[in-house]
């Protein structure tokens, strides 16, 4: 689903971001990336999502090369990833049901189509109840899930998320993670970058560790670096 062959990125001052950067994550697999800050995940998220172009190496996404891929084919690229952030990016006038239907609405699909995934998606996420309240109405918990809903709405194959649980509390932090193993369960392939200790080392999944734009780890279960 996602293979990076030899990718560096640099920018115009000091040292290259990423850095011979070798990557392959199959269809269905739950990955973590982990490393300390500045270590080159913002980057190495970005160009997966087309935000930046290495300088050097070969990008593919879901069997696409996208390094020379048109600008006009680029949204047609991010239909096959959701991105959820850490600060949720809801937009605040509208309800619940409206945030998640817009990520429909700019696919221009009907709205017979609109009327039965969305309420499919919000009790996914277990907000059905709620879809008539806006963003400021709900927890921080809750506005990620909104977030997850509108993020999987269009069925991507692949989830990115950054930092999901940076702004949320334990018991939040837990259930949006619970939300991600299950959506994975579900065959989606999940792309997820924390500084959480604690859930990389409790859900045993595959973690890429980043540290000065190289990977310097690539297995299974724990925590494989120091946060400085």
């Amino acid at each position: 689903m996602i293979v990076l062959e030899n990718v560096s990125k640099s920018y115009a001052e000091g040292f290259p971001a990423l850095n011979d950067i070798n990557l392959h994550i199959k269809k269905g697999e739950f990955v973590f990336i982990v490393g300390d800050s500045g270590a080159g995940k913002s980057t190495l998220m970005k160009i997966i999502m087309k935000e930046l172009d290495p300088t050097e190496g070969k990008v593919f996404i879901n069997g696409k090369f996208t390094n020379n891929l048109r600008r006009s084919k680029i949204p047609q690229l991010r239909r096959e990833m959701g991105v959820v952030f850490q600060d949720f990016r809801l937009l605040k006038d509208r309800n619940i049901y409206d945030n998640v239907a817009f990520a429909l609405k700019v696919m221009q699909e009907p709205s017979r189509v609109i009327k039965k995934k969305v309420p499919a998606m919000l009790a996914l996420v277990g907000l059905a109840e709620k879809y008539r309240s806006y963003p400021t109405e709900l927890s921080g918990g809750e506005q990620q899930r909104v977030a997850l809903a509108r993020a999987l709405v269009n069925n991507p194959p692949i989830l990115l998320a950054d930092e999901p649980t940076g702004n949320l509390d334990a018991k939040n932090s837990w259930e949006i993670m619970k939300l991600l193993e299950e959506i994975n369960r579900r065959g989606t392939t999940v792309v997820v970058v924390t500084h959480s200790q604690e859930i990389v080392n409790a859900l045993d999944k595959r973690v890429i560790t980043i540290s000065k734009g190289m990977i310097v780890s690539d297995e299974k279960g724990g925590y494989k670096y120091e946060d400085k």
